[in-house]
């Protein structure tokens, strides 16, 4: 009876019904709009206006609010802009085959060389440390090390492997390469590390009891598993060398160039809407870059 009485009340008052239906329904949204405020206000907002700046006039001393495309016409239609484009996606495939190779070994060592985790997180720590210090003092400490009278030339020439001092060593690509690597191999690392920590080690015990060679293990078991955290890794690597001005500036004195670089010069000139317009055309093409790596490997479960 109670219950019969308790359904008619429900039918009876179907507004409260439907009303508490719609709450129920907008709560996921009210959870999910400080992050999309957040995400509006300092990610798609700034976007926007690079875009829309991207298409305004400008001359020497101020810009002019309009629509014009002479800003990518300029860009895409220039051999130049195409050599710096080339030449930065030269770095970013250079430094992350370097990185990936370099970071993958670590990251297998540090997971399955060192047995207690608490020397895993100390090595790791120790990899840590040089990331401490700005970006800028560890690249520059590379100077005396590759200059004309640095430690490597003097070693060369005290040992008499060259009977002069090696002038591509410093202010040339090997330079902007070897300290980009510096840089950012930590940022492979970490996600690789992370990565094997996960892998179930029955895993690797299953497959030597089958009679998996060290190197099928590596390749069969390990690498596939690998894949999501080498993903994350090249994609951390490869924004940040697309988007890096400073090294190519310091590190090859000039004689090389970057778009980050070419954007940079292009502010320092007031040339707002055309660094805009590479600003877009650079965002445009690493997410592509972003979108085929994420449709060969699925990243998901490790984020």
């Amino acid at each position: 009876m109670t219950t019969g009485r308790f359904i008619g009340a429900r039918e009876a008052d179907p507004k409260k019904s439907s009303s508490f239906a719609q709450l129920r329904r907008a709560v996921p949204y009210m959870q999910a709009m400080p992050l999309a405020v957040i995400l509006g206000t300092f990610l798609l907002l700034p976007i926007l206006m690079i875009a829309t700046v991207s298409f305004w006039d400008y001359d020497f001393a101020q810009m002019y609010p309009g629509f014009v495309t002479f800003n990518y016409i300029e860009t895409l239609g220039s051999w130049v802009t195409w050599q710096t484009y080339l030449n930065t996606l030269k770095f970013a495939l250079i430094v992350w085959i370097i990185t990936l190779f370099c970071g993958f070994w670590v990251a297998y060592f540090l997971a399955f060389h060192i047995r207690t985790a608490t020397m895993q997180m100390m090595l790791f720590l120790v990899c840590t440390v040089p990331f401490l210090t700005s970006n800028i003092i560890r690249m520059i400490s590379w100077i005396p090390v590759l200059g004309r009278n640095g430690l490597v030339n003097s070693a060369l020439m005290s040992t008499g492997i060259v009977s002069a001092p090696v002038e591509w060593l410093l202010y040339s690509d090997f330079a902007v390469i070897l300290a980009m690597v510096h840089l950012y191999t930590l940022f492979m690392v970490t996600p690789i590390f992370n990565t094997l920590m996960r892998i179930d080690k029955s895993l690797i015990e299953a497959a030597r009891d089958a009679g998996a060679s060290g190197m099928q293990i590596l390749t069969n078991v390990i690498i596939p598993l690998a894949k999501p955290g080498m993903a994350i890794g090249t994609i951390f690597v490869v924004t940040l060398v697309m988007a890096d001005f400073s090294t190519v500036q310091v590190m090859s004195g000039g004689q090389s160039a970057s778009v980050a670089l070419m954007m940079k010069n292009q502010m320092s000139l007031l040339q707002y809407p055309a660094a805009a317009a590479n600003a877009v055309v650079l965002l445009v093409l690493v997410l592509l870059m972003v979108a085929g790596i994420l449709r060969i490997v699925d990243i998901r479960k490790e984020l």
